[in-house]
């Protein structure tokens, strides 16, 4: 099989240990039944809580123990473009078959899913988390389709102050909410000055994450854009692909109605 950076995996079966180094897919390898199957996560796979207290912690996203990987023997590591650099794949590579996803939209990340049912041999449990994902994702659709639509700019960090842009999935889901991205003509993560923002715009959403953005955050901008609703949002919903999808959506129509 391929991943999604169409890499062709060299597996002769189905791996047995498994090395997650991005938060939301160690998540979803729990919500597909895999957890005997983890023998490595990062530091910031919190989802579920005890896992950390179990498992072997291989470092970050960005910086990882390759001493610890090897000792594991893992099967298989699962990294994503976006989260883990192409330098730290590389040298994983010569430790065990790496498996890379790319997710920038609904479509990629219910594609996925789909990968990890076939990868694992779970596929029942796949084809099931992906149908409720699909349900309460066409809910959430005709409920949001007779709100209006409003322009928002999502923080994800300050000093210095950055957005999401155009090509996250971040801004996919965006779009999911009936919300046009105030950045949308920019792409990624750019860094953006405060005073070039114009009170054009509805909503202001603060992040908790990456930067956890608290209450003083929304004090310091209401000051500046008082004309600007700002609130903060929980940023695993937005950001994190996989299983989490399939609460997301019941968190968007709570955010949509307080707005």
């Amino acid at each position: 099989m391929k991943d999604q950076l169409d890499r062709v995996l060299d597996i002769d079966k189905t791996p047995q240990r498994i090395i997650s180094l991005v938060p939301s897919q160690t998540e979803l390898l729990i919500d597909l039944g895999l957890e005997s199957s983890i023998v490595g996560i990062t530091k910031f796979c919190v989802h579920p809580n005890h896992l950390r207290k179990s498992k072997t912690l291989v470092g970050g996203t960005k910086q990882v123990h390759f001493d610890k990987i090897k000792t594991l023997a893992p099967d298989i590591i699962l990294c994503n473009k976006e989260e883990n650099t192409e330098q730290m794949v590389s040298e994983l590579e010569g430790i065990a078959t790496v498996h890379i996803s790319d997710v920038n939209d609904m479509k990629d990340a219910l594609e996925l899913i789909s990968q990890y049912g076939l990868l694992f041999n779970v596929r029942e449990k796949a084809s099931n988390l992906i149908d409720t994902i699909r349900y309460e994702h066409g809910l959430f659709q005709n409920y949001v389709n007779s709100k209006s639509t409003l322009k928002v700019a999502y923080f994800i960090w300050k000093n210095p102050w950055m957005v999401a842009a155009e090509q996250t999935f971040i801004n996919s889901l965006l779009s999911c909410n009936g919300f046009e991205n105030y950045f949308g003509n920019q792409t990624r993560y750019p860094e953006v000055v405060l005073d070039h923002i114009s009170e054009d715009l509805d909503v202001i959403l603060l992040s908790s994450e990456p930067y956890p953005f608290k209450g003083n955050d929304i004090e310091e901008l209401q000051q500046k854009f008082p004309s600007i609703k700002i609130v903060l949002v929980d940023g695993e919903y937005f950001s994190w692909f996989g299983s989490r999808l399939k609460d997301a959506f019941r968190y968007f129509r709570e955010l949509r109605e307080k707005l």
